[in-house]
């Protein structure tokens, strides 16, 4: 089996950005079994191959799955449970902006992937978590919000993101981290749980994600997430971390 003596990752919504960029990083390492979720197949294995491409060191696999879709969930988790029979590390990646559509529309499509997506797939793959026998580090659920879902942030107008309403985004990424909170006080302390934001990045949420926009590449936002991956982190679980700290709920 592909993922033999490797700890498994399924990283959602890995097609681009962040998460393409995460799974190249934990391809690079050797040690980890790649499963690159992605909603569109096609665009997951443009991915795959791509990263295949590159003769990283590590495995790859693509992993089918629309986190707005139980079937579609429930599908991958039979899948990598028929496969490799456990799950080391769940990183819930998969997030949206939110269209130009009425605000009801925009709310609930941002809920549905950002925050009730991440409930859902914590919840089909949760027992495959629970089987993990890695101990160094243990097993792990990562859910990447922004600082933008930060209550304390939004009410302080010296922050730089004050200016910016996003009501759907940023009410949905507050949603997602309350969804953390609860999956701490489940899983926890077992399972290592946290909310993490990546900061400012190039990618596809939104038109002003670009480098001309100020916006720091995948590479640069992903390599101080590798560190919460690898465990060296830890003792800050159950928190909403960012690259130099952490963020008031």
């Amino acid at each position: 089996m592909a993922s033999s003596g490797k700890l498994v990752v399924l990283i959602t919504g890995a097609n681009s950005g962040i998460g393409f960029e995460l799974a190249a990083q934990l391809l690079a390492k050797g040690t980890y079994h790649v499963l690159l979720g992605s909603r569109s197949t096609d665009k997951g294995t443009t991915a795959v191959k791509t990263l295949e491409s590159r003769k990283l060191p590590g495995t790859i696999e693509l992993i089918p799955i629309d986190v707005t879709n139980d079937n579609s969930i429930e599908k991958a988790a039979n899948s990598v449970e028929e496969n490799h029979g456990r799950l080391d590390v769940l990183i819930n990646n998969a997030g949206i902006a939110g269209a130009e559509t009425p605000l009801r529309q925009q709310m609930q499509e941002a809920f549905n992937v950002n925050a009730t997506g991440t409930a859902v797939v914590t919840e089909f793959f949760a027992p495959l978590l629970q089987k993990s026998t890695s101990t160094s580090p243990p097993p792990r659920i990562i859910n990447i919000s922004s600082g933008a879902g930060s209550i304390d942030r939004r009410l302080d107008p010296k922050s730089v993101m004050y200016k910016i309403n996003q009501v759907q985004y940023r009410a949905s990424k507050t949603a997602q981290n309350m969804v953390t909170a609860c999956q701490w006080a489940v899983y926890g302390p077992k399972i290592k749980v946290f909310a993490y934001c990546p900061g400012f990045t190039a990618s596809n949420l939104g038109p002003h994600n670009t480098l001309e926009s100020g916006a720091r590449t995948a590479e640069e936002s992903v390599r101080p997430l590798m560190d919460v991956v690898e465990g060296k982190r830890d003792e800050e679980a159950g928190r909403f971390l960012h690259k130099d700290g952490d963020y008031p709920w």
